[in-house]
């Protein structure tokens, strides 16, 4: 990266007038990034379910796993949403797909632009987890979509994010998951809040899992 960064100041240098093919040129380089961020990603999981040690995928579908069905990255779907904190909200308890019941407080909403319209979701913190230090800066991101019961999952996906320094969130659906409880029913998944239902299609991230 320093490397093509010292040849973008030479070439800068050279040209002197073509400021606005050098702006054409680090938007390439940025979108670029962001996607091989998101393959990366895809990778990962894929390794994760893979592994015994890690997949949530029982013997039976594990030892023919070849990767997950994962919308083709789209870099349109990572947005910058200006977040709105909610430190007067009470504690609650969300139902699960057993009889638990995790305990949850609204962090904040999210209020952004996707597929030329506003949303807003609401972003939680587990109270579950506040003792461990491994999810001090932990939130999460449950949300429906025109999507669900179609290409992915009927109950929503999830989206893990790590508390922000200022006002600013971003969100990157296209690293949206499945609850484990899709692949395997000894789980317990937390149900997605009615409110948090965006009126559009969010065709980025994991798809549904075909058990076949």
């Amino acid at each position: 990266m320093k490397y093509a960064i010292l040849l973008s100041v030479i070439f800068l240098t050279a040209c002197g007038q073509g400021k606005k093919y050098h702006d054409e040129e680090k938007t390439v380089a940025v979108e670029s990034d962001l996607i091989a961020g998101i393959l990366e990603y895809q990778k990962e999981q894929n390794e994760s379910f893979k592994d015994p040690d890690s997949s949530p995928l029982p013997d039976k579908y594990r030892k023919d796993f070849e990767g997950l069905d994962f919308f083709k990255p789209d870099t349109s779907y990572i947005v910058k949403a200006r977040f709105e904190r909610t430190p007067n909200a009470e504690p609650f308890l969300m139902p699960t797909t057993t009889d638990r019941q995790t305990q949850e407080v609204v962090y904040g909403i999210a209020h952004f632009t996707l597929n030329g319209a506003a949303h807003q979701l609401e972003v939680y913190q587990s109270l579950d987890l506040m003792d461990d230090e491994e999810y001090k800066d932990y939130l999460f991101l449950p949300f429906l979509d025109n999507t669900n019961g179609e290409e992915t999952y009927g109950g929503g996906r999830y989206i893990d994010l790590t508390i922000p320094e200022g006002d600013t969130l971003v969100i990157d659906f296209n690293k949206a998951y499945n609850p484990y409880c899709v692949y395997n029913k000894k789980y317990s998944c937390p149900l997605v809040p009615r409110q948090n239902y965006l009126r559009t299609k969010v065709r980025a991230g994991v798809k549904n899992f075909n058990k076949d």
